[in-house]
């Protein structure tokens, strides 16, 4: 409880959602919430009950300061069910940029060594003096390592309000949109004319950020907003602290203009960007939680997903798998689009086995997305619909026996429309290709690191 109405708890527990309640300890009636904002990146939603008798004699949370290593935690919780509350004790282990498993993200975080199990997620940790330190939400196991848990820091928290306060709604972190290489190397350092031992390289400039306009591959970033970066990826923090570069960036929210120290080919010079959230070509998670989908006399279409993925991780080939993991949007509002499957009917006969193919042009045109796609079906006029996949397949239906086949098929398969609320609207082409970019790797090892 934070009061004004309002709860905390963690994304991944009411991912999904059609019906939240809540109830309070040793209370027996449970009240219906509604989720106000949902922060994939960051793992927290904010909840609002109405009811005021949830709220009789309820004492918000107060949020305390960052801790030191070695200070005391308290988490609480109900792990692995239970109606009875479960506290756990331990100290503060490890406070550095974390890899969030749920947004596939890296955000501050606080390791401790209490014991935290599921049924933990969302519960508060608190201090020797009784203040809210962070939000419980994941642990690491592994059979070499025991008791590591991680606690959301009311720095990350903060944010979260705060972005949500501002904007009405939940904006998201803002990335940089450069791949970064460390300069730790000396002989790295004189080739590129770095005078001193600080700085890290760009590798790679996504399309879509704002700074791909001043930044150009080769740079050295070496100052953000005025703070040095050193050679080895990292910036003060705290006393007598370092920390990943990528914690700066993420004190700073969507829309914000950052100042950029940099070297390009021994010339020192200052460069202006704003931050906006990293494009995606594969979603983590479906906006809205429901996926978009297309179907054409019986092929179905839809954008390429980590829940599909992991829904059809058997049936995924290599080179799409690899183009997931490893592509950039060129973009915004760039999709990959699969057929997912093919519902056997007579008109689409020699085609029924498909499955997982990325569709690249339809009637020539190259596809920029699941809507781009069903604009290009809706206003095709010629006698056949042809479709381009990956590997050079085709796939050729006769447009008006396509068309009038469709009722039929959805009927026989019990499929209430041919397409999803999403692409029921307009199309509105809004999207900027830029040509010339190329498809690079996202490598997540310790030399190689996306801000």
């Amino acid at each position: 409880m934070i009061g004004d109405g309002k709860l905390l708890t963690n994304a991944h527990c009411v991912e999904h959602d059609t019906q939240v309640k809540v109830k309070k300890r040793g209370d027996d009636t449970k009240y219906v919430a509604k989720v106000l904002a949902r922060g994939v990146a960051c793992d927290i939603a904010l909840l609002s009950v109405e009811s005021k008798e949830f709220w009789e004699g309820a004492e918000p949370l107060s949020f305390g300061r960052l801790p030191r290593l070695q200070d005391a935690v308290t988490v609480v919780g109900y792990p692995l069910g239970g109606d009875t509350i479960s506290v756990t004790k331990g100290v503060v282990s490890r406070i550095e940029v974390t890899s969030y498993a749920h947004g596939s993200s890296e955000l501050l975080g606080i390791q401790i060594d209490a014991a935290i199990n599921p049924g933990n997620s969302g519960g508060p940790a608190f201090n020797d003096v009784g203040d809210c330190i962070g939000v419980a939400f994941q642990v690491y196991r592994s059979d070499d390592a025991e008791n590591i848990g991680y606690v959301i820091p009311t720095t990350v928290v903060s944010h979260f309000l705060e972005d949500y306060e501002k904007n009405g709604k939940y904006c998201g972190f803002p990335c940089l949109g450069v791949l970064l290489q460390k300069l730790e190397n000396p002989a790295l350092r004189a080739c590129l004319k770095v005078p001193s031992n600080e700085g890290v390289l760009v590798r790679k400039v996504e399309p879509t950020s704002d700074i791909s306009n001043v930044v150009k591959e080769g740079d050295v970033i070496v100052s953000f907003d005025g703070v040095h970066v050193g050679c080895e990826g990292t910036v003060p923090f705290r006393s007598s602290e370092r920390i990943a570069f990528r914690y700066l960036i993420s004190q700073k929210f969507t829309g914000d203009s950052v100042e950029l120290g940099i070297i390009r080919a021994g010339e020192f010079m200052k460069v202006q960007a704003v931050l906006k959230p990293r494009v995606h070509l594969v979603p983590y998670h479906i906006e809205g939680g429901q996926p978009s989908y297309l179907i054409v006399a019986g092929l179905v279409f839809t954008p390429l997903s980590e829940p599909l993925i992991e829904e059809e991780e058997d049936s995924i080939g290599l080179k799409l798998l690899t183009k997931a993991r490893y592509s950039l949007a060129k973009f915004e509002g760039e999709q990959i689009v699969v057929l997912s499957q093919v519902l056997a009917n007579e008109v689409n006969i020699g085609y029924e086995d498909m499955s997982n193919e990325q569709v690249l042009k339809m009637n020539g045109t190259r596809i920029k997305n699941i809507h781009h796609l069903a604009h290009l079906v809706d206003s095709s006029k010629g006698k056949y619909l042809v479709f381009e996949f990956e590997d050079n397949i085709l796939v050729v239906l006769e447009r008006e026996e396509a068309m009038s086949a469709s009722a039929s098929i959805l009927k026989d398969y019990g499929i209430p429309a041919e397409r999803s609320s999403d692409l029921l609207g307009q199309y509105v082409d809004s999207t900027i290709e830029q040509s010339e970019a190329t498809n690079h790797g996202e490598f997540g090892y310790e030399g190689f690191l996306w801000s």
